[in-house]
């Protein structure tokens, strides 16, 4: 992790200093559920409107604080590709349990509670799954026997590809 001036040894407020603004965790959560790993993917796919010099600035820190990793687009020298961090997959009970108090305790549309509906109905088990699935994509795990893409679909077979 980064070294920084630490307000306090207090591990809640470590964790915000890390992760605690929102763009950050925006930009986690569109690496981590709609595997956006470019720049442009993050800047343009963006629903809440990020500006470009925010994302930028964010991406740098995520990167510093040992949360992505970025590594040249084999197609393009210019560009980088972003990946998940152990670290950073270990955020999804964390971000299960931010979108379930969201679901019950704001008025998101119904469309974007959807993956937040599903992850906590599977619990620790699909929580677990998934971050197996994001190993595999974003650490170059073995590929997970038990994938949770299949059990985050919507009723009707739609896959969750994303929070909006």
């Amino acid at each position: 992790m980064v070294p920084q001036t630490r307000r306090s040894g207090c591990p809640i407020n470590l964790t915000l200093e890390q992760i605690g603004d929102r763009w950050s965790l925006i930009v986690i959560r569109d690496v981590m559920f709609a595997n956006r790993r470019t720049y442009g993917a993050l800047l343009e796919q963006n629903e809440e409107g990020i500006a470009s010099n925010i994302l930028a600035s964010r991406l740098k820190h995520l990167t510093a604080s040992g949360l992505l990793t970025r590594s040249p687009d084999p197609n393009h020298q210019q560009k980088g590709i972003y990946c998940l961090t152990e670290a950073a997959i270990q955020l999804v009970p964390l971000l299960a349990h931010m979108a379930a108090w969201g679901v019950r305790h704001t008025h998101p549309s119904k469309e974007a509670s959807l993956p937040a509906i599903l992850l906590e109905k599977g619990g620790p088990s699909l929580w677990s799954a998934f971050m197996d699935d994001l190993r595999h994509l974003h650490l170059g795990a073995p590929r997970p026997a038990r994938s949770a893409f299949d059990q985050l679909r919507t009723e009707d077979g739609k896959a969750i590809t994303s929070w909006y």
